[in-house]
């Protein structure tokens, strides 16, 4: 495997302001080989330990202020001698040991000197539940699943990923009967590492479907393994929900359908608790693309997704043979599926996504986001039609200096600041906007 998240990692080793790191994720996305993967690669030593059905090491920090003697203990139970300049020390499943999440904030304070990654379940669950949190006296970074260009990377075809990265669209334009075949995998696949790996060695889907569906499991467990009863049927409720919700018409997320006559009050915590786990991605309404977009957003109408296509797949119960009939693949759900993709992928990148409608709700933009101090709209159109009507609404009720539509066709970039971006290197739109 090979994570492009390595990079952002090296970034912040040579970094002067390094602070102990706080790799966030759901559960599954591979934050455990990934910060094991750095240490082997980019330090001479790794002294790893883990919370998980570790009493002992987790009542070793109930001092949590006594970092020198932590430190000791650490080395104990990592069988590694720690030096500071050449040691990478990992916690992992911290979310098992409060006191040790605390204990960052005098890692930080006493010894800044420690390359310290801190990795674990729900972490962003912990700003809420009692714990010292370290503010500001920590780094954070997001891991998501694995992006399309990773797929690729996983299957081979290192070279392919190169002419995206370089902008050979000549190059890409040649290849994109193979690109398309190897996006329709990966809409059933999806970016989860150990499902990736599975496809990559047996290439059967059926194997697929069973590791998603143990994911699947595996969160439907945490609802009640990290709530109470009450709060964790909540959650499941609007966790089952998103499939069908997506496969509306107007994937506005609507309480009354999760259950006849719900409101938002009953299940605010319930989709709280997800987004901060990292399980869905909320997409809120903004009524005016202007700058800074997130004072334009209107928090109570919004639509939802999970964090991976192959997951919404799973939950969904699409069949494998989707995957050969034609473009049924990317047009299933009324294309929720197509879009589920897009905004994964713009997710890696950037963090302030949003939708847009008119006024009458007559138009809609799928996202729209902020790219430097551009207001960038993305039309996400399935296949290879490329009639957008609500985007031609929006660029003449706005005249944006620069609009994207995705799709299966070539790149080009029309009139009018337009660019035809095709779906499957839509995760470099900041490269082709802005030209680096």
């Amino acid at each position: 495997m090979k994570r492009e998240a390595i990079n952002q990692l090296i970034e912040w080793k040579n970094s002067k302001r390094r602070k102990p790191l706080i790799l966030q994720g759901a559960r599954q996305v591979g934050k455990t080989w990934l910060m094991q993967e750095f240490g082997k690669t980019h330090y001479k030593k790794t002294a790893y330990v883990t919370f998980d059905r570790n009493e002992n090491l987790q009542k070793a920090f109930t001092d949590y202020t006594n970092v020198k003697e932590l430190l000791t203990k650490i080395e104990i139970e990592a069988q590694t001698k720690v030096t500071a300049d050449d040691t990478l020390i990992i916690f992992d499943e911290i979310q098992e040991c409060p006191d040790a999440i605390t204990s960052l904030k005098y890692f930080q304070e006493k010894m800044p000197e420690l390359h310290i990654i801190v990795a674990g379940s729900l972490l962003g669950l912990s700003h809420h539940n009692g714990t010292g949190f370290p503010v500001g006296k920590v780094n954070f970074m997001t891991l998501y699943p694995m992006s399309f260009k990773e797929f690729l990377n996983a299957n081979g075809e290192e070279l392919l990923v190169e002419a995206i990265n370089e902008n050979k669209f000549d190059t890409i334009s040649t290849f994109s009967s193979k690109l398309i075949n190897y996006l329709r995998y990966y809409y059933f696949v999806g970016g989860m590492p150990e499902v990736v790996q599975a496809f990559v060695e047996n290439r059967d889907f059926n194997e697929v479907r069973k590791i998603q569906e143990e994911i699947i499991s595996s969160y439907n467990s945490d609802f009640s393994k990290h709530t109470d009863s009450n709060t964790a049927e909540r959650i499941k409720m609007v966790w089952d929900s998103i499939s069908s919700q997506l496969a509306k018409e107007n994937k506005k997320f609507i309480y009354n359908a999760i259950k006849n006559g719900a409101r938002a009050k009953e299940f605010e915590i319930a989709l709280a608790w997800l987004r901060d786990s990292g399980l869905v991605y909320k997409v809120t309404r903004i009524s005016k693309p202007n700058l800074p977009i997130k004072s334009y957003e209107d928090i109570n109408v919004f639509k939802l997704y999970v964090l991976d296509v192959g997951i919404l797949c799973a939950l969904s119960k699409l069949p494998a043979k989707a995957i050969l009939e034609d473009n049924r693949i990317f047009t299933e759900f009324k294309g929720s599926l197509t879009e589920q993709y897009v905004l994964q992928q713009l997710k890696i990148h950037l963090s302030d996504i949003h939708y847009w409608t008119s006024k009458s709700y007559v138009a809609e933009v799928d996202f729209v986001t902020q790219i430097e101090d551009n207001v960038v709209p993305i039309e996400v159109k399935a296949t290879t039609n490329l009639k957008a009507k609500s985007l031609q609404q929006y660029i003449k009720d706005y005249s944006p200096q620069k609009a994207i539509r995705t799709s299966l066709s070539d790149y080009k970039i029309n009139e009018n600041g337009l660019y035809d971006i095709p779906l499957y290197v839509i995760e470099n739109i900041s490269t082709y906007l802005l030209g680096n």
